[in-house]
């Protein structure tokens, strides 16, 4: 019986809150922020928080508002087991209607960090660095313990991610955005492979993504990917070497000042394809997806060369007579009577 009264007595005072709640906010209209902030207020919700710590944690972002009257306000909905984990943003003039409805639908505020197509992996961290709200988790980390984080112990990071725009939940790592770009990279690069041309000269997912970034970088024209992929897979087939400056100035790394000399191209290094046959060790860049694919359906073509023309495009020869000519043409500008 005393159970009972118990219970009742419970309900009605649960009853009496929500409506006074309902009536609070009814003539209150939308919350308003403490100190008159124009600017978001930052809510952040931990996975298994109660509605009740949910509304205490509004108030103490810095909404003025009741806790008590908020919390019997989200009872009332009879939504309250619903509201979800994340990071919010509780923009001036929200309703209480509007602010439910974001935590019951998780419309988290998100942030965006975008990897560029031919960035190599030292701007990529730069990147990551810079952006808003990211947590940086690889900030102490260097390369080899980064990937074995990431569960590539052994690999080189470089071409790795994929170039894309990657919206996160503020506070998040950035060890989860890369877990993800790298994901993305595994499947476009696989699916490259699969519809790869029969002959073509690369024996490998991972030559692909080598070969790819070569491309990424020599291409200054979109419409030029595939006869540059062409050039590369005819000098591949017959053994010639790539000889492609992008390689030389990514094993000067830092100390590439901009300028690209003879002396460069002479020395020898793991990514110099003029002192080496084959493709080098690693990429040299992240590819998008349009180089992966001209590395694997490349142009056919009898040209073993090309020059850029100065305008983002390059001129192609199948001889070295011929190449010489388009180098003083477009390189030197000398005519000759042949041209």
């Amino acid at each position: 019986m005393i159970k009972g009264l118990f219970k009742g007595l419970v309900g009605l005072v649960m009853l009496a809150l929500a409506l006074a709640a309902a009536a609070y906010f009814w003539v209150q209209g939308p919350m308003a922020l403490r100190d008159s902030a124009a600017t978001p207020v930052d809510l952040s919700i931990e996975p298994g928080t109660s509605a009740k710590a949910i509304a205490q944690a509004v108030a103490d972002a810095g909404v003025d508002t009741s806790p008590t009257l908020l919390y019997a306000w989200f009872r009332l909905s009879g939504q309250s087991r619903q509201m979800r984990a994340g990071s919010y943003e509780i923009a001036p003039g929200t309703s209480p209607e509007r602010l439910l409805s974001m935590l019951v639908r998780g419309e988290e505020s998100l942030r965006t960090v975008t990897i560029v197509e031919g960035w190599n992996w030292r701007q990529v961290r730069q990147a990551l660095a810079k952006a808003e709200h990211l947590k940086s988790d690889s900030r102490a980390l260097d390369d080899d313990a980064l990937m074995a984080k990431l569960g590539r112990s052994g690999m080189a990071p470089e071409g790795r991610f994929y170039p894309d725009s990657y919206s996160y939940a503020k506070g998040s790592s950035d060890l989860a955005v890369l877990t993800r770009a790298m994901n993305a990279m595994d499947k476009h690069v696989l699916q490259a492979w699969e519809a790869r041309q029969s002959g073509v000269s690369l024996k490998s997912p991972e030559e692909v993504l080598i070969l790819a970034s070569i491309v990424e970088k020599e291409t200054g024209k979109g419409e030029d990917r595939a006869l540059i992929s062409g050039v590369f897979n005819n000098r591949l087939r017959i053994g010639m070497r790539l000889q492609t400056d992008p390689t030389v100035i990514y094993g000067l790394g830092e100390a590439f000042d901009g300028n690209l000399r003879r002396i460069h191209l002479q020395t020898d290094n793991p990514w110099n394809t003029y002192t080496r046959g084959g493709l080098p060790p690693t990429p040299i860049a992240m590819p998008g997806k349009a180089a992966l694919w001209a590395a694997v359906q490349p142009a056919k073509t009898q040209a073993l060369y090309f020059v850029a023309k100065g305008d983002g495009s390059s001129h192609f020869s199948a001889t070295l007579d011929e190449h010489n000519r388009a180098v003083n043409r477009y390189q030197r500008g000398i005519q000759t009577a042949k041209d």
